[in-house]
């Protein structure tokens, strides 16, 4: 397949790819319903700075010994499950805590996120960096995805890399553009009442996708 030519067929796949639900599009919701557009920003950063590591760990071959090795794939699948049930029940947690928290103060409270609740902006990049890199689906996914779109007369590693900075730009501009379409709800979702069910719910949503990371075989 010609370079030039399978560009299309990449970025459409791409699009259907990251539209998919998943842990990505649980926390970068999330993220904005709580904090806006702008705290968003470093979770998707987060996401695709990982998504592009492992493009070019597929590129110079570890993601092949990653997903041969029984290990190597337990230990990744458990770290990332483990981190998708921490962040599912601090989001819980953070429900419960706010029962009864909020009454009479609630009508002061709309619109204004919580500076106690926000995280920085680091915590939250590294948030999705983990999400991604402790995934190893993602690197079965590379595995098959990726040799598709390579030509076999061009260079894998530079071509590879090259597909991966075109996936990271079309799936920035796809989470920015739903964070930014979220983030302009942020008012409504920062309300008391809004903000404990959306904590139930989306903590509901990552704890059963650590489950079900947790009880995926290959």
């Amino acid at each position: 397949m010609d370079l030039i030519s399978s560009l299309p067929t990449f970025t459409l796949a791409v699009v259907l790819i990251s539209a998919s639900p998943g842990p990505a599009m649980a926390l970068i919701l999330r993220r904005a319903a709580l904090h806006g557009f702008s705290g968003a920003v470093p979770t998707v950063l987060g996401l695709e700075a990982g998504l592009y590591l492992w493009a070019l760990l597929a590129a110079a071959g570890f993601t092949t010994l990653v997903a041969a090795s029984e290990v190597a794939f337990l230990v990744l699948r458990v770290v990332g499950a483990g981190f998708l049930l921490c962040l599912g029940i601090k989001a819980w947690r953070s429900a419960w805590r706010s029962r009864g928290a909020y009454g009479a103060a609630e009508k002061a409270a709309v619109g204004e996120p919580e500076p106690s609740a926000s995280l920085s902006w680091w915590r939250a990049f590294g948030e999705g960096s983990v999400v991604m890199l402790a995934n190893p689906k993602i690197a079965a996914f590379m595995i098959a995805f990726y040799p598709q779109f390579v030509p076999a007369d061009r260079p894998l590693f530079a071509t590879t890399a090259l597909f991966a900075v075109l996936q990271v730009a079309v799936e920035i501009v796809l989470y920015l553009t739903l964070a930014a379409a979220v983030g302009r709800a942020g008012a409504w979702f920062r309300r008391p009442v809004i903000r404990r069910r959306l904590d139930a719910v989306s903590g509901t949503v990552l704890v059963a996708l650590g489950l079900r990371l947790a009880a995926e075989s290959r």
